[in-house]
C-alpha cells in the first residue's frame, strides 16, 4: 500500500466513523423532546461505508482536498512548535559554545545546520552552504553534529569536534563529506593524520565528557525541535528541512527576509 492510498484509507475511515457515531447517537436520542433525528440516523455501518464510497468515487477531488487540508494543519502545527522550541532554546542553537561557527563569526544572520556525516543528503548540500559562506560575507554559520546512523556516526562527529579542538573543524568537516566512503573512525583518524594533527591527542579527545556534552546537547535540540532527519537549517526563526534542488536559492532568499525583518526569537 503506497503513502498516499494508506492515507485516503484513513480519511475515508474517519469520515465512516464520524457518520456511523453521529448516526448512533441520534439513535440513541431519537424521540426525546426537541430532538430533530439526523440524514444518517439508523444506517447500518455497511450501508454507510456504501454511501460514502460511492460519493468519494464520484467525487475523487475530495480526497485531495482533504489530504491538503490534513498536510496544511500538520506543518502548521508542526511550525508552531518548532517556533517556540527556537525562542526557548535560542541560547543553546545559535551561541552554544560546543558548536563550531563558520562564515562571519560577527555575522548579521545565522544559519544553523544539523547533520551527519553519513547522511547523503547532507553530503549533497554541503556546497550550497559553502558556496553561501563565500557569497555573502555577513552569514555567520553554526555547524551541529547530530549523528543519527550508528556508532560510526557518533565517531565521526566525536573526531571532527576533537579537531576542532586543535583548530581544524572545518578542515575536518568538509573531508568527512568530500571523501568517498562511510565516515568512521579509521576515516577520522587517516584525515587527522593528513592535517597533521596529534593523533593521540584526538583520540583521548573524543571519549571526552566534553565532546559526550556537546552531542547530547544537540541530540535534545533535535527532540525539542521535533527534526525527522537530517540536513535540518534554521534561518533565523525560518526553517529550511531536508536538501531540496534549489537549497541554495532558498538559503539566500530566507537570509535576506530575516536580514529585512529581523528574528524575534533568536
Amino acid at each position: 500500500m503506497t503513502l498516499k492510498t494508506g492515507l485516503a484509507a484513513a480519511l475515508v475511515a474517519a469520515v465512516v466513523a464520524a457518520i456511523v457515531s453521529a448516526a448512533t447517537i441520534t439513535v440513541i436520542w431519537r424521540g426525546a423532546p426537541g430532538v430533530v433525528d439526523a440524514p444518517g440516523a439508523g444506517l447500518q455501518e455497511k450501508q454507510v461505508v456504501d454511501i460514502v464510497r460511492n460519493y468519494l468515487t464520484k467525487h475523487p477531488e475530495i480526497l485531495v482536498e482533504m489530504t491538503t487540508e490534513l498536510d496544511t494543519r500538520q506543518r502548521d502545527e508542526q511550525t508552531a512548535v518548532q517556533q517556540k522550541a527556537i525562542g526557548e532554546n535560542a541560547e543553546a542553537i545559535f551561541r552554544s559554545p560546543h558548536a563550531f561557527v563558520g562564515g562571519n563569526p560577527d555575522g548579521d544572520v545565522t544559519v544553523v545546520e544539523f547533520f551527519d556525516y553519513n547522511c547523503g543528503y547532507c553530503k549533497r548540500a554541503m556546497p550550497d552552504l559553502i558556496k553561501l559562506i563565500d557569497s555573502d560575507d555577513k552569514v555567520r554559520v553554526v555547524l551541529k553534529e547530530m549523528p543519527i546512523f550508528g556508532g560510526d556516526s557518533d565517531d565521526a562527529a566525536k573526531g571532527a569536534l576533537a579537531a576542532m579542538k586543535q583548530g581544524k573543524y572545518f578542515e575536518m568537516h568538509q573531508k568527512l563529506f568530500g571523501d568517498s566512503g562511510k565516515a568512521d573512525k579509521e576515516k577520522v583518524l587517516r584525515i587527522a593524520g593528513e592535517l597533521g594533527l596529534d593523533l593521540e591527542q584526538l583520540k583521548k579527545d573524543m571519549e571526552s565528557e566534553e565532546i559526550e556534552k556537546a552531542l547530547e546537547e544537540t541530540r535534545e535540540l533535535g527532540q525539542k525541535l521535533g527534526l525527522q532527519g537530517t540536513p535540518f537549517y534554521l534561518i533565523g526563526d525560518q526553517t529550511i528541512p531536508g536538501a531540496p534542488e534549489d537549497l541554495y536559492d532558498q538559503l539566500v532568499e530566507k537570509v535576506g527576509e530575516v536580514r529585512e525583518e529581523g528574528c524575534k526569537i533568536c
